[in-house]
């Protein structure tokens, strides 16, 4: 129960004090001192208004002294007090432990948001990467034909096709926190039944995969549309690097953990585990995130400053679907779609069938075909941070926010052109590895390119932009299945 105490008449008491403590302090100390520890004047010196202190700590009013007191000397602990005038959510207790005082530090609200995204986002890309690697044992187990190894493969894009647009528009309206959540309990749920459909029949495997990819096509505009709400212009490259960081670690994670559950549990040992994650993720996602920053109870208004402040985008309006029409008729859209087309095409391509590529000519088995297909993958999660750095370092210097992006993404699509073209010529598995590094590396340089430019020239409306864009390079990946 707290007690509610003029904190004039415990700085200004005249009454000597029986009892000290540690928070004894004479007057002249207290009024001596210019700042607290977190810069700012204790305005309660000046002014008699109340402190909010928690019972058995408001010592200075000559009642129940002795006996709290006495609690205090023989338990030493301390809790934080919230004076009037302080900003809410700021961290000011501290705890003493063998004499030495430390100082709680809070972390950002929308530092802890990306770090749950990058979560996401690699449960997101673990659980399709399960798929490309059990496949090459159920294909054995089946008898599957190469053929039908790919209508398997591409039956994830039967659904993603459908909701990545829809999905897409729907984050714009309902927000990517709640979209987002949806995606990620019914993608678990296909994960945890892909093992109990492929067993029962190939109809049932494919309407799972089919279901699977229906909800995984929200998260990437979901992504989107959260960052750009949650970060100041000049921070979101580093934020979309490190989302796609994890979206790229969930490829190693995929690639180097289900080899091993396969040999030790089964088939269905990895699709327990990851959809088990994903149910995880989804409990504290529920209670930790909000669509805007404006909602949250826990960001401080010093953060909620510095978000709107790095901001130029226009209030988002909910009330209506994007203008489909108004968009496409923009030569920056379709500048932008066939980015996406070019950049993707080649990334799923490399995401479905790496694994099947080591194995077929290089001969090489089953777990050593993991290894160095994840390497790749995870050199491409290190590279997404250093692009997204490199571009707000660029944007802070002063270099115009168009030429940033243009020089993010003429390294992402020169550089993996050359690296791919080479690869023609590796009689290596080393040598294959080392060229899919370098093109996967220098190709996450275009998430600081096109992907950001959604963001930049439609912020209303980047969930359903980025869905479409979606819904374009799947229909160009159809034929490769």
């Amino acid at each position: 129960m707290a007690a509610v105490t003029p904190a004039k008449s415990v700085l200004h008491s005249s009454r000597p004090n029986p009892h000290p403590s540690r928070f004894s302090a004479s007057p002249s100390t207290l009024i001596n001192a210019r700042t607290t520890q977190l810069g700012l004047r204790p305005r309660f010196l000046h002014q008699a208004k109340p402190t909010k202190c928690v019972e058995g700590f408001a010592y200075g009013l000559g009642r129940n002294r002795g006996a709290r007191t006495e609690r205090l000397q023989r338990k030493p602990w301390v809790v934080t007090c919230t004076a009037e005038g302080i900003e809410r959510g700021m961290m000011i207790g501290r705890r003493e432990r063998g004499g030495e005082a430390k100082q709680l530090v809070r972390v950002p609200e929308r530092f802890k948001v990306v770090a749950l995204v990058a979560c996401v986002m690699c449960l997101c890309n673990a659980d399709r990467v399960v798929m490309s690697v059990a496949v090459v044992p159920l294909a054995a187990q089946k008898g599957w034909s190469s053929s039908f190894l790919g209508v398997v493969q591409s039956s994830f894009l039967w659904g993603y096709i459908f909701s990545s647009v829809i999905g897409g528009a729907l984050v714009d309206r309902y927000g990517g926190k709640r979209v987002m959540a949806w995606g990620v309990a019914m993608w678990s749920l296909a994960t945890l039944l892909t093992p109990w459909a492929a067993n029962h029949s190939t109809t049932s495997l494919l309407a799972v995969r089919a279901f699977f990819g229906l909800a995984e096509g929200v998260a990437l505009p979901s992504m989107s549309t959260l960052l750009s709400r949650w970060f100041p212009t000049h921070e979101r490259a580093s934020a979309v690097g490190i989302s796609m960081a994890g979206f790229h670690l969930g490829n190693v994670t995929g690639l180097l953990l289900t080899p091993v559950m396969l040999s030790s549990m089964g088939i269905s040992g990895p699709f327990i585990l990851f959809s088990s994650l994903g149910l995880l993720w989804l409990t504290i996602w529920t209670y930790t995130v909000t669509n805007d920053p404006r909602e949250s109870d826990f960001i401080s208004k010093s953060e909620l400053r510095l978000i709107q402040a790095g901001k130029s985008d226009s209030p988002v309006s909910n009330d209506k679907f994007p203008p489909l029409r108004l968009l496409l008729s923009k030569l920056p859209t379709w500048s932008i779609i066939f980015a996406n087309i070019t950049n993707n095409w080649g990334y799923f391509v490399l995401l479905s069938w790496m694994p099947v590529y080591f194995k077929t000519v290089f001969n090489v088995n089953l777990k050593q075909a993991a290894w160095f297909s994840a390497v790749p993958w995870g050199t491409m999660a290190i590279s997404s941070c250093i692009a997204g750095t490199t571009s707000d370092s660029l944007i802070k210097a002063g270099y115009s926010l168009t030429i940033v992006r243009k020089i993010m993404q003429s390294i992402g699509f020169i550089g993996p052109g050359v690296s791919l073209l080479c690869l023609n010529y590796a009689n290596t598995p080393t040598a294959a590895a080392v060229l899919l590094t370098a093109a996967l590396s220098l190709s996450s340089f275009s998430q600081a390119g096109f992907l950001l430019n959604i963001q930049d020239i439609a912020p209303e409306s980047a969930g359903f932009l980025h869905g479409k864009l979606l819904d374009g390079r799947i229909v160009f990946y159809f034929p490769l299945s």
